[in-house]
């Protein structure tokens, strides 16, 4: 017999990549140029050349068994350590090798670190709007996501909401910041609230919350914004990071784990992800790409063409009349769609080529994802697209 769990997925499909394929049979009608693909958040600016060099490096000149061999269950010392030294100096924390655990990607930290501080049958809650995997990621280890509302105004979290939301069910909290779908950042205000909540709750409820922050948009923020560091603000943190926007290596997978060394249980927490690693078939990743990340720590790709597309499209959007909270940071924005029904209104758009993403799947119904990690100049042609989209709902 099939699993069931995993045959009634197969219903759920990934709205994101299906609007990507249907972008993909579009541009061989009416040739690429002509489709403006909005869909999906994969990095448009490659890598920068010294990580070509160093990985052509550590391929013809490292010693073939450490390059190509495999990497210890936890990671490579030197690579867990070079990565505790990058973090303590950025952010003036204290970790060592022992709170570091190579990965596969955001998404294996996130496996990982889920795991490692629920049972089955706990809640875990998240903020919308939230990035749309987190519900696969999250419920499938047998725990159970809840979504706190919005707070659209400027997508801080909804304290009020949140604090209703909590019980003694809860073991942990999802955040994401800078934020997927929105843009937005945490201010230190919001986090430092975040804190101060779950501090009393747990000593209300007896036991440990933890919070789970996705950060593979940290680098990636505009107009010298700076982005506060989660685990500054509370002791139970745990960081989930990934390279594949800040040096454009999605294909690569290669990511962490850092848990807080002022978290309780931190270094027993990696070791346990040795042991998640063994449940799920996760291995750590590839030695070269571990060894390759250690040297380029302070590198990223020429992130700035995200944040020429963000002013482009956010200063003529609002002026056409959409309403949008600006984005801080990422390669996304989360405008209002120009009706409620944010699925009728992407389905409007492809009226005009316009390939948008529908918030229903990020928690915001009414609500659009637009990814402008896309050419800059085939966003400044996308304008009169966008234009009539919103003079037929001007004069419908």
């Amino acid at each position: 017999m099939l699993a069931k769990q995993y045959k009634e997925m197969l219903h759920q499909k990934s709205v994101i990549r299906e609007i990507s394929a249907y972008g993909a049979e579009r541009a061989k009608e009416i040739g690429y140029d002509n489709v403006f693909d909005f869909s999906l958040g994969n990095p448009s600016v490659p890598a920068p050349q010294i990580v070509n060099e160093t990985i052509a490096r550590l391929a013809l000149e490292g010693d073939p068994l450490a390059v190509h061999g495999y990497s210890p269950s936890l990671g490579i010392d030197s690579v867990r350590q070079a990565i505790a030294d990058s973090l303590n100096q950025r952010f003036a924390m204290d970790y060592s090798k022992e709170h570091i655990f190579p990965v596969s990607g955001a998404a294996a930290a996130l496996a990982h670190a889920v795991r490692a501080v629920t049972e089955p049958g706990d809640e875990v809650l998240t903020f919308a709007p939230h990035f749309s995997e987190y519900f696969p990621y999250i419920n499938l280890t047998g725990a159970v996501l809840k979504v706190v509302p919005a707070q659209p105004v400027d997508f801080q979290i909804h304290f009020d909401a949140f604090v209703e939301m909590l019980n003694p069910k809860v073991m942990a909290v999802l955040v994401n910041t800078p934020n997927n779908p929105s843009g937005v950042v945490y201010s230190a205000e919001t986090l430092t609230k975040l804190a101060q909540v779950l501090k009393e709750k747990e000593a209300e409820y007896g036991h440990d919350i933890y919070i789970l922050s996705d950060e593979p948009y940290r680098e990636i923020v505009f107009d010298g914004k700076e982005v506060p560091y989660t685990s500054k603000f509370y002791d139970n943190t745990i960081s989930c990071y990934s390279f594949s926007k800040s040096l454009s290596l999605p294909g690569e997978r290669i990511g962490y784990v850092a848990v807080n060394p002022a978290c309780k249980d931190a270094a027993l927490i990696v070791d346990m992800c040795g042991q998640i690693s063994r449940g799920i078939g996760h291995n750590c990743p590839s030695s070269i790409m571990q060894l390759a990340v250690s040297e380029l720590l302070d590198y990223t790709s020429d992130l700035q063409v995200y944040e020429t597309n963000m002013h482009i499209l956010y200063d003529a959007l609002t002026e056409m009349g959409y309403s949008c909270v600006k984005p801080d940071g990422t390669f996304y924005m989360f405008p209002k769609s120009l009706e409620p029904d944010a699925v009728a209104f992407c389905n409007k758009a492809k009226e005009f080529d316009l390939l948008l993403v529908p918030g229903d799947g990020f928690g915001c119904p009414g609500h659009f994802r637009m990814a402008y990690c896309v050419p800059t100049e085939k966003v400044e042609r996308s304008l009169e697209a966008f234009r009539k989209l919103a003079d037929y709902y001007k004069n419908r």
